[in-house]
């Protein structure tokens, strides 16, 4: 099999969009088994609630995928700030609407790359990088706060959490049908 340059990028803008994807999907199952009580709930003054986290990673999606060949990804009208303060009258709606509007940005930015554009210059804070830097940069980003999510989500739901993964004492199960999740 030949293995060419676009298809390398090919392989590697899908890849990106898959683990966003799953990254996506974890949170959102996690946020499933979470009532809104515990969705704003902090578990101390100085930690972040499921739904500072939420508001935060759509601001920062939003922000870093608009115009992501173009424009620096600390958009001028971004009010990083304001992502990690959530008013007590605010809805989880709201909160939600942002979290969509920031994946809507990566997806729809992530479908129009062409595997040249890779290698783009793309520019963060003033910080010049190629377009596939700063794609695994915002995995990074991303992943690190999907897995305070989740943990959140597992601590408040305890003993009544559905697990995301493989269960413990359940990977035998898993290894005798991989094709079937368990769950």
């Amino acid at each position: 099999m030949t293995t060419t340059v676009e298809s390398i990028g090919t392989l590697v803008l899908d890849d990106v969009a898959l683990t966003f994807r799953r990254q996506r999907e974890l949170v959102e199952r996690a946020l499933e088994q979470v009532s809104d009580a515990d969705f704003f709930r902090a578990i101390d003054a100085d930690s972040n609630s499921i739904a500072v986290l939420v508001k935060h990673i759509g601001g920062n999606l939003l922000s870093r995928w608009t115009d992501f060949l173009t424009t620096d990804g600390e958009k001028a009208t971004r009010d990083r700030d304001s992502e990690f303060v959530v008013a007590t009258d605010t809805e989880r709606d709201a909160i939600m609407r942002i979290w969509t509007a920031g994946w809507t940005a990566l997806f729809d930015t992530l479908s129009t790359l062409s595997p040249a554009e890779l290698v783009a210059t793309v520019v963060i804070r003033g910080e010049s990088m190629s377009a596939v830097a700063a794609m695994h940069r915002a995995l990074a980003h991303v992943a690190q706060h999907v897995g305070q999510i989740v943990l959140l989500a597992k601590h408040y739901r305890s003993t009544e959490w559905k697990t995301l993964s493989i269960p413990r004492g359940r990977s035998a199960d898993w290894l005798a049908a991989p094709t079937s999740p368990i769950r």
